[in-house]
C-alpha cells in the first residue's frame, strides 16, 4: 500500500476529536411530576454542564470512526496492489551539439543522464516523459512512460542538433504535463538567450563546463577533372592565441598539412587541392568537443548532363551550341540526351528560332525576376532579333514581343534568330546556357548537394513510380514523399546518408556536423533557474488517477450510521 499524498493522513487527527465528543456529553437530571398540569413553568436551562460518562453508542461511534479512516485513505491517495503511486515526471534536455563537449572527463550529455536519474529517484517517479529540444522537438520516452524504459531511452540518447530556440520544446512538454502547475525539469549546458520564454512551471538547470575550443566552422569540396579542392573555415573558441595544425587526407595519398595561427575569437579560410576522386578528411587536433574536429568530404563531381540536337535546327544556332558546349564541364553530345535543342515546333527541351517577320532589338530588357535561367546574365549590348511570340509565359520581353517564354512542363522557348543576332558572342551567352544546363543538372534524380551543415534542409530530385527512401547512421530512415524536386527538414543525425531508389543505392550525401555556435563553449557554466508557478494539488498529489472506492465506503458507513441512529430514536 501507497499513498500518493501523504498529507492527507493528517485527516486522523478527527478521531481523537469524535471520541472526546462520545465522552463529553451534556445530561439533563430528570425531573418527577405527578400530573403534567403541575409542570406550568419548565426550566429549559440545563441544571448540569458537560461532563464525562461512559457512552452507550458503541456502534454509532465504530461507524462514524470507520467513516474517518475511508476519507483519510481518500485524501491520501492510498493505492493497493497493482494501482500503485504513479508520480508523472516530465523533463526537457538540450538537443544541441555543445552537449557533446567533455570536460574533466565527461560530458554534458553523460551528467545529464545521471541528474535525470537522480531527479527520478527523488520525485518518486513512477512514469516520465522526456523531450528532446531542437528546431522540431522530439519525444524521447513517453508520453508516460515507465521509469526503468524512459531512462533506457535516454541512455541511448546522443545529442547533435543544431543552435535553436528551446521554447518549442518546453511549450511541448507543457503540453505533457498531468495537471495544471506540474513543474517541467529542464536541463542544458548554458545559459538561454535573453530573448527565450520560460514558462513559469520550467525548473532550469545547466550541467554545462566552460571550455576552449577550436572548431571547423564550414567546409566545402569541388571536383573537376579529377581534381579536388576542400576549402575549410577554422574558428578560434578559446581565450588566447592559437597555431592550429590542420590535416588534409585522401586515400591512398599523403596527407598535407597547413597551419595557421588565430587570434582569440578569429576565424581563418584554409584551401588545399587533390589529384584524387576519392573522400577528403579534413581534422584538427583534439580538444572538447571532437565532432566540430574532423570531417569527411564526399566527392562532389558535377552530374553528367547529355546534350543532343533535333532535326531542322539552324546552322548557326547549332554552331553556338556546339562552341559552348566543347568547352562546358561535365556536358557530353549523346543520341539519349536528356537535353535537347531543336527548331520552333519541335519536341526539343530548348527550342531555338525566330519564325514570321523578325525585328532587332537593343535593351534594356524586361526578365522575370528571380527565375534561374537569367542568374548573372548582363544584356547590355546585346542586339537580339525575335520573330512571333512563342507560347508559355514570358520570362524575357520588349514591348509586346516575347524573347524568351516556358511552358508549363518546363520547356524553355527562346525566340532568337542567331544569324541576325550577337548574344551568341557576348558574354551573356555562356552565362545564359549554363544556367540552362544547371536547370537541367538540378532535374537529375539523386541529390545536388551532397555536403550540408547542421540544421540544413535537404534538397533531392525523384522519379514517379519508385520508391524513395534516406538511410542514414544507426539505421535510421526517412522516405521520401513527392516527385520532382523535393525539399526535406533537416536530417536528425550526422553522419553519412544514402538515397535509394526501390532498395538500390542511388547517390549520398552527407550531414556535417558544424556548427560555430554550437562549437562556442565559453558561455557554458552552471546555472539555475527556479519555478515560479505554485503546483497545484493534483500535481503533488502524482500524475495517477486517484482511487474512489473510499469514498464510497465513507459513504456507505455514513448512511449505515444515519440508520442507526433514526432507528434508535424511534418510538417503540
Amino acid at each position: 500500500m501507497t499513498f500518493g499524498a501523504p498529507w492527507g493522513l493528517l485527516a486522523l487527527l478527527a478521531l481523537p476529536v469524535l471520541v472526546a465528543a462520545y465522552f463529553l456529553r451534556r445530561k439533563q437530571p430528570p425531573r418527577v411530576v405527578s400530573a403534567l398540569f403541575l409542570w406550568r413553568t419548565p426550566d429549559l436551562k440545563a441544571e448540569a454542564g458537560p461532563r464525562f460518562e461512559r457512552f452507550s453508542r458503541e456502534r454509532s461511534l465504530l461507524l462514524e470512526s470507520l467513516a474517518v479512516l475511508f476519507a483519510t485513505l481518500f485524501l491520501a491517495d492510498v493505492h493497493c496492489g497493482q494501482r500503485t503511486q504513479r508520480q508523472h515526471v516530465v523533463v526537457v534536455v538540450d538537443g544541441g551539439l555543445s552537449m557533446r563537449a567533455k570536460v574533466d572527463g565527461s560530458s554534458a550529455a553523460e551528467r545529464v543522464k545521471t541528474a535525470v536519474a537522480a531527479l527520478a529517484r527523488d520525485e518518486h517517479a513512477g512514469v516520465m516523459t522526456i523531450i528532446e529540444s531542437g528546431p522540431r522537438p522530439t519525444m524521447l520516452a513517453g508520453p508516460q512512460l515507465e521509469v526503468d524504459r524512459a531512462l533506457a531511452a535516454l541512455e541511448a540518447w546522443s545529442p547533435a542538433q543544431p543552435a535553436h530556440d528551446v521554447t518549442a520544446a518546453l511549450v511541448m512538454a507543457k503540453g505533457s504535463t498531468s495537471s495544471t502547475g506540474q513543474r517541467v525539469f529542464f536541463f542544458t549546458d548554458g545559459p538561454l538567450p535573453e530573448a527565450t520564454t520560460v514558462p513559469a512551471e520550467v525548473q532550469a538547470r545547466s550541467v554545462g563546463r566552460v571550455a576552449d575550443n577550436v572548431a571547423l566552422l564550414s567546409a566545402q569540396r569541388h571536383d573537376e577533372g579529377g581534381a579536388a579542392t576542400v576549402t575549410v573555415r577554422v574558428g578560434n573558441f578559446s581565450e588566447r592565441s592559437r597555431e592550429v595544425p590542420v590535416t588534409f587526407e585522401t586515400r591512398g595519398d599523403a596527407s598535407h598539412l597547413e597551419r595557421v595561427t588565430l587570434e582569440p575569437g578569429a576565424t581563418a579560410v584554409v584551401r588545399a587541392g587533390f589529384k584524387t576522386t576519392t573522400p577528403v578528411t579534413v581534422s584538427l587536433p583534439d580538444d572538447a568537443l571532437t565532432e566540430d574536429g574532423q570531417v569527411t568530404l564526399l566527392p562532389s563531381p558535377l552530374a553528367l548532363v547529355k546534350v543532343g540536337f533535333l532535326e531542322g535546327l539552324d546552322a548557326a544556332a547549332k554552331s553556338a551550341v556546339e562552341r559552348f558546349v566543347a568547352i562546358a564541364p561535365s556536358v557530353q553530345e549523346a543520341t539519349d540526351a536528356q537535353l535537347t535543342f531543336g527548331p520552333v515546333g519541335s519536341t526539343a527541351r530548348v527550342t531555338l528560332g525566330a519564325t514570321g517577320a523578325t525585328h532587332g532589338f537593343v535593351g534594356p530588357f524586361f526578365s522575370l525576376k528571380g527565375h534561374p535561367v537569367f542568374d548573372d546574365v548582363q544584356l547590355g549590348g546585346v542586339v537580339w532579333t525575335a520573330g512571333d511570340n512563342q507560347p508559355g509565359r514570358p520570362l524575357l520581353s520588349m514591348g509586346q514581343t516575347v524573347l524568351v517564354s516556358e511552358t508549363d512542363e518546363g520547356v524553355l522557348h527562346f525566340n532568337l534568330d542567331v544569324a541576325k543576332s550577337n548574344v551568341q558572342r557576348t558574354v551573356a551567352w555562356p552565362v545564359l546556357l549554363g544556367n540552362v544546363l544547371r536547370l537541367a543538372r538540378a532535374s537529375t534524380p539523386g541529390v545536388p548537394r551532397r555536403q550540408l551543415m547542421l540544421g540544413e534542409d535537404v534538397a533531392l530530385v525523384t522519379t514517379p513510380d519508385a520508391k524513395w527512401v534516406l538511410r542514414g547512421p544507426g539505421g535510421r530512415e526517412r522516405p521520401v514523399l513527392g516527385v520532382g524536386a523535393v525539399t526535406l527538414p533537416p536530417l536528425p543525425e550526422p553522419g553519412r546518408w544514402v538515397l535509394e531508389k526501390n532498395g538500390t543505392a542511388v547517390d549520398e550525401l552527407l550531414v556535417l556536423p558544424l556548427d560555430p555556435r554550437e562549437s562556442d563553449l565559453r558561455t557554458r557554466g552552471p546555472w539555475q533557474v527556479d519555478a515560479t508557478a505554485a503546483p497545484s494539488l493534483a500535481s503533488l498529489a502524482g500524475g495517477a488517477p486517484r482511487a474512489w472506492w473510499p469514498v464510497l465506503v465513507m459513504l456507505a458507513l455514513v448512511l449505515a450510521d444515519f440508520w442507526l441512529t433514526a432507528r434508535a430514536r424511534r418510538p417503540v
